[in-house]
């Protein structure tokens, strides 16, 4: 009989750093995309900081990036991955402006998928600024030319194809982040994931996963969760269950004592 040989899955759930129209509310007036903000410099000084504290202390690589088609989760995702893949050190680089050498070979696969997308409903998309016709036009391949040059693999296939419909529920969303984390995770057992998205999709990483299914009541910028379980292999894979393995707090994600059912979407600014 075989020996097993015995490692740990980790699965970084990430929300995306300070988008422009919690700063600005009249840039939504004349915006072509109102629904689509993008990160103001702050938020990706911010995003790029996070990817720096992920090489130093994180304890684990980074071997593929999943991220949600918003382009403050697209710009949020670039950031890390230019401090993840760096060349140097990046000391004195604030961001991926600062002009940040990488070797894209440092992290396999950046792909962008649509089940990592906001909650597609009036508590998450202000009402001003959403689509009349609900319909949010995404396309992969401008989506895809956000991130980082050499980093992409076209050939991923995502798990969800197509957006969910506008007006989708709150439970609904709540079930496909956690649906997603899972999949994502099971499809490649042996490789520690980060999924960027959006503070309702980190809330469910940790609601989800944590015994007593504890309420989150909010989540930063840029706050993040880690799941962990043990991977076996002997023949084959068998994976043991996800455990929220970082004190939450100190990453951004705030638990709230109430009852989950009587807990508000972390809608605004939490998306």
């Amino acid at each position: 009989m075989g020996s097993i040989k015995q490692a740990h899955q980790n699965v970084v759930v990430m929300r995306h750093g300070d988008r422009l129209d919690n700063f600005d509310p009249l840039w939504i007036e004349n915006a072509a995309r109102p629904w689509d903000p993008p990160l103001v410099l702050e938020g990706k000084v911010r995003a790029f900081g996070i990817g720096k504290e992920f090489n130093n202390s994180l304890g684990f690589p980074i071997h593929r990036v999943f991220v949600s088609p918003f382009l403050r989760c697209l710009q949020t995702a670039s950031e890390v991955i230019h401090a993840l893949c760096a060349v140097d050190d990046c000391v004195n680089q604030m961001s991926s402006a600062d002009g940040v050498s990488i070797d894209s070979s440092k992290l396999k696969v950046a792909s962008v998928d649509y089940g990592l997308c906001e909650m597609l409903n009036k508590q998450a998309i202000r009402s001003p600024a959403a689509p009349k016709d609900g319909v949010f036009a995404f396309n992969i391949s401008e989506c895809e030319a956000v991130l980082p040059q050499g980093t992409v693999d076209s050939t991923v296939q995502r798990v969800y194809e197509e957006l969910p419909k506008w007006e989708e529920s709150t439970e609904s969303a709540r079930d496909r982040y956690k649906n997603i984390i899972k999949i994502l995770a099971d499809k490649y057992p042996t490789e520690n994931l980060l999924l960027i998205t959006h503070g309702e999709g980190v809330g469910v990483s940790v609601t989800a996963y944590t015994p007593d299914h504890l309420p989150v009541k909010g989540v930063k910028y840029c706050a993040y969760s880690i799941l962990q379980r043990t991977i076996n292999e002997n023949g084959s894979i068998t994976a043991g269950e996800f455990k929220v393995c970082l004190d939450t707090e100190n990453t951004g994600i705030l638990l709230g004592p109430v009852p989950q059912q009587l807990i508000k979407s972390s809608s605004n600014p939490n998306h």
